[in-house]
């Protein structure tokens, strides 16, 4: 741990780790997080100087810290939703809520941020200003995009934004940043194949959709190229079947397969979705199917900017930090990647331990040591683009 363990002070620290408890034990999914848009407002409330602009993009909402100054415009984020995931382990700020948690820590993003928010007024801006952006969605790939389209964002055009994600696996406290692509691009293929039914002593007379849903299943494996430091990188992930119903008569008619893709760069998922669905309908039409095709949960990959991860960089080494550079990207989808593709900017990781249960694990929960750690990058930030 580095300098930033003096940044804030003792009663603030207690603060944001009960909000962050709060947070924990009472989590949204997607498209529903009014509860926590509330309390984190509540809690940034008290900030002189702030503006707050409400229900951006659904229940997304913006702090913004105006100085009047010409001078850079940057902008962070931080995600609110949580997941359908039962929580495992008993702890006094157990999700109340059946079925529904924080297993990927957004409750400690959302609660660092607020943290950058109340420290604004030991830390007036000399120029320029910084919007605070507390998006809702993320976990669907629908957030961004949602509250970048919302008119109340109409002048939304940062110079550089930012945001974090912890990372289980990594040591805690550690800054985590590369160049170019940083999550992958993901999106989620949804195949609806369409026969007939008939009775199961006579599968002659309809048209079962099993052999095809079968080559279609076996088929992702041969898409896939899963070599992470290949330009092609390619994962096809068969992630639902069904066909027909248990009525053990009957011969199916209907069938449907869903799946993951994932890649590095926009040109390949284009590429491979093309010739993918090719495969779907050439199968479909040789069996005598109607195929149809959906997609959704759609995550442009995070591109870091070259300037945006030196700046980083710096703000690690001012807080004592040590900093890793992975190698190749991560698998992950994140909707951050909508904020890059608009505007120059980066995500960052904070490693959340070695030891920690993985993102998306029932038995997660978000390390409240990283909540001084993140707000020191985020205000060193501040100070290397001049604005404090």
């Amino acid at each position: 741990m580095g300098k930033e363990s003096s940044l804030i002070n003792k009663a603030l620290l207690e603060e944001l780790m009960e909000l962050r408890h709060f947070l924990h034990a009472h989590p949204e999914v997607s498209g529903n997080e009014k509860r926590t848009a509330a309390a984190l407002i509540d809690f940034i409330r008290p900030v002189s100087g702030a503006e707050m602009v409400s229900r951006v993009g659904g229940y997304g909402f913006l702090v913004v810290f105006d100085s009047g100054i010409p001078g850079p415009f940057l902008a962070f984020r931080a995600d609110m939703d949580a997941l359908d995931i039962q929580e495992t382990v008993d702890r006094p700020y157990r999700s109340v809520h059946t079925g529904i948690s924080h297993a990927c820590g957004h409750d400690g993003h959302s609660a660092i941020l607020a943290g950058v928010a109340r420290r604004m007024d030991d830390h007036p801006l000399k120029k320029g200003k910084v919007a605070l952006v507390f998006q809702p969605s993320e976990e669907n790939g629908e957030g961004a995009q949602r509250m970048l389209e919302d008119k109340k964002m109409r002048e939304f055009s940062p110079d550089f934004c930012y945001a974090l994600h912890n990372l289980p696996g990594f040591p805690l406290h550690r800054v985590v940043i590369r160049k170019d692509v940083f999550t992958a691009y993901a999106k989620s293929l949804l195949v609806f194949l369409k026969g007939k039914t008939s009775h199961a002593a006579e599968p002659e007379y309809g048209v079962n959709p099993a052999a095809t849903m079968a080559l279609l299943l076996h088929a992702a494996g041969k898409f896939t190229r899963n070599r992470p430091a290949d330009p092609d990188f390619t994962v096809i992930t068969p992630v639902y079947a069904r066909l027909g119903e248990k009525a053990y008569g009957v011969s199916a008619g209907y069938g449907e397969v869903h799946y993951t893709l994932r890649t590095w760069t926009e040109e390949r998922m284009d590429e491979t979705a093309r010739l993918f669905q090719h495969l779907v309908k050439k199968q479909a039409e040789e069996e005598g199917l109607t195929a149809e095709t959906a997609w959704k949960y759609t995550f442009f990959p995070t591109l870091n900017h070259p300037d945006a991860v030196e700046h980083i960089a710096r703000a690690a080494r001012s807080a004592g930090l040590a900093v890793t550079e992975p190698d190749e990207p991560f698998k992950w989808g994140e909707d951050f990647g909508m904020f890059t593709r608009r505007f120059r900017g980066a995500m960052f990781g904070l490693g959340s331990g070695e030891n920690t249960p993985a993102l998306h694990n029932p038995d997660y929960d978000f390390p409240d040591a990283l909540l001084t750690t993140g707000i020191s990058i985020f205000t060193e930030l501040l100070k290397n683009h001049g604005l404090i």
